[in-house]
């Protein structure tokens, strides 16, 4: 699907396998280094494949962003050699703060000190990074060797390439359509949003169990045996470590089981209370002091059901204090359930601190880029609302089960408790990408000419067909992921594929624009004291890094459009 969307944004062969052949380039370095970190770091079986995943999608992105500069450049007649140096100048710097962002982002994984995220984290930021240089290396010297050929741009006939306007006119009208309404396009891409993220109200998480694995398979059918044998929970017991208050104590031990065995929800105890006397008369059956004792706790409900989370609840809050009161002993609930279910606060408490430190750096970083609080804030507003979505969408699809056939899932259950910060880490990075690959041409235009409305539309005719086209791209590869049979895997490509599809087209195509429509001059609003202190920073080189005559990358002008007269009105509100 890639190559067919580069095919048809380039019209050439070579130019639709340049990015994917860099892309590849540079996955192949990532996964080397990824054997690498593995060699210091746990690293979750699934992490290269994952990584893998990232590192393709963000790869054929950032190629694409220097070809499309280089296409633009050499459009307004510059030799190959020079648009492709113009290329890494321009497009380079944001593909560079870019990928940063993303490694940023993943980073911030950190924050949690979990182990298992430690590796994911680097395993996929190794990756950006090594996909991120091949971009910035290895395409220019590709574009400068090949010149038009790698393009395969066709001028139109009797006209010299000077003369060829860059592409662009279209989406200045579309930007100028969005601005004839904002208000309507803005409340009408919040509804579809909040729609979309609805479901995440009923999001329960906790690892999937061998009942969604493909039917037919050995740990399946296994599954299957036991649970219409021995009843659901048989694949999801419990698991209480009991110190009794001396050793082999009997009686205590016979209280417990048997309180434990009367609880609501639980099928068996093993050892039953038939079984204690047995015990008593085989005091190695305490352990080796005597003091410490195991029962194993199956439930009436399978381990994916939210009866079986409620039971621990009860077992720990209310059954448990209620026999220790009783006995003097000490009873701790443990089990793969259990691991889960403590698995999943431990992230709940830590997703605070995780989403302020990496939504913090994240608006810091685009506040020294924009100089602006408003521009960040939308930024991030908007991103914790196509996570939302995105999830939303995760849930109806696996948790619900809406299309799970076609997309080839063959049971329901919660969602990885990992999930959601795994893919809010990805897709703020990625979001940012797009945020700032679209608002650094209206703030160029803003800058220049103090006209808020223009630079809006402005920065779509610039950057959005190379936003568009990038997302479409990312989310192909993403959900190319999803016919494999591994159930993580799938989940993530569905996740990410929504996230940018989602946040692409729906946030930073149309709800954002929208709002800088409606905010006008307030989008560029910083206080003085603090625009004076930040230093400036710049993705695109300013006047003073361009020669006379170079081409900039620039849109298309008002004047150039249809209409151009009322395209010049500013919005009010």
């Amino acid at each position: 699907m890639a190559i067919i969307i580069l095919l048809i944004a380039f019209g050439s062969v070579i130019a639709a396998g340049m990015p994917i052949f860099v892309a590849v380039v540079g996955l192949a370095m990532g996964q080397m280094a990824v054997l690498l970190v593995a060699n210091f770091l746990d690293v979750a079986t699934f992490a290269p494949t994952l990584a893998a995943m990232i590192g393709l999608g963000v790869g054929i992105d950032y190629a694409l962003f220097v070809m499309n500069r280089f296409r633009q450049a050499v459009l307004a007649g510059h030799e190959p050699k020079a648009a492709a140096l113009e290329s890494v100048e321009t497009a380079g710097r944001a593909v560079l703060f870019a990928g940063g962002t993303v490694v940023i982002a993943l980073l911030g994984l950190f924050v949690l000190r979990i182990n298992f995220f430690d590796g994911l984290a680097v395993a996929a930021a190794v990756t950006v990074v090594m996909v991120m240089l091949s971009a910035l290396w290895m395409l220019p010297a590709l574009l400068s060797l090949l010149g038009n050929k790698a393009l395969g741009i066709r001028l139109p006939w009797g006209k010299k390439p000077g003369q060829v306007h860059p592409e662009g006119k279209r989406w200045a009208q579309y930007g100028h359509g969005l601005q004839r309404r904002p208000w309507l396009t803005t409340i009408g891409a919040v509804f579809v949003i909040v729609v979309l993220a609805i479901p995440v109200l009923s999001l329960r998480q906790g690892f999937a169990d061998d009942s969604g694995k493909p039917e037919g398979s050995s740990s399946r059918i296994a599954y299957d045996l036991m649970s219409s044998g021995f009843g659901p929970g048989v694949n999801g017991p419990f698991f209480a470590a009991v110190k009794l208050p001396a050793p082999n104590d009997v009686a205590a031990f016979t209280t417990i089981v048997t309180g434990l065995s009367e609880a609501e929800g639980v099928a068996a105890v093993l050892p039953t209370a038939q079984m204690v006397p047995l015990i008593a008369m085989n005091p190695d059956s305490f352990g080796p002091d005597g003091t410490v004792a195991t029962i194993m706790i199956t439930p009436n409900s399978a381990p994916q059901d939210e009866a079986t989370t409620a039971l621990l609840d009860r077992l720990r809050s209310e059954v448990n204090p209620r026999l220790e009161a009783a006995t003097g002993a000490e009873i701790y609930i443990g089990g793969a359930q259990a691991i889960t279910s403590d698995f999943t606060t431990v992230l709940t408490n830590a997703l605070p601190i995780f989403l302020l430190v990496v939504v913090g750096l994240g608006f810091l970083a685009l506040v020294l880029l924009f100089h602006s609080l408003v521009v960040p804030l939308t930024a991030a507003i908007t991103s914790l609302m196509s996570f939302a979505a995105a999830m939303g969408i995760t849930v109806a699809v696996f948790q619900w089960g809406w299309l799970a056939g076609p997309i080839g899932i063959s049971g329901t259950g919660p969602i990885m408790p990992f999930l959601p910060i795994m893919v809010f880490a990805i897709l703020f990075g990625l979001s940012m990408d797009y945020q700032v690959f679209l608002v650094t041409r209206m703030q160029e235009e803003w800058a220049r000419t103090g006209d808020n409305a223009a630079s809006v539309r402005r920065g779509l005719a610039g950057s959005g067909r190379v936003v568009m086209i990038a997302a479409a791209i990312m989310a192909s590869v993403f959900l190319a992921f999803v016919p494999t049979p591994d159930s993580t895997i799938k989940l993530f490509g569905i996740s990410l594929a929504s996230a940018v599809i989602i946040d692409a087209f729906l946030v930073r195509l149309v709800l954002v624009p929208s709002l800088m429509s409606i905010l006008g001059k307030a989008n560029w609003w910083l206080p003085n004291w603090l625009d004076r202190i930040l230093p400036r920073v710049q993705i695109e080189p300013g006047a003073d890094e361009i020669e006379d005559g170079d081409y900039a990358g620039g849109a298309a002008d008002d004047d150039d459009l249809p209409g151009g007269e009322v395209a010049r009105d500013s919005v009010s509100v």
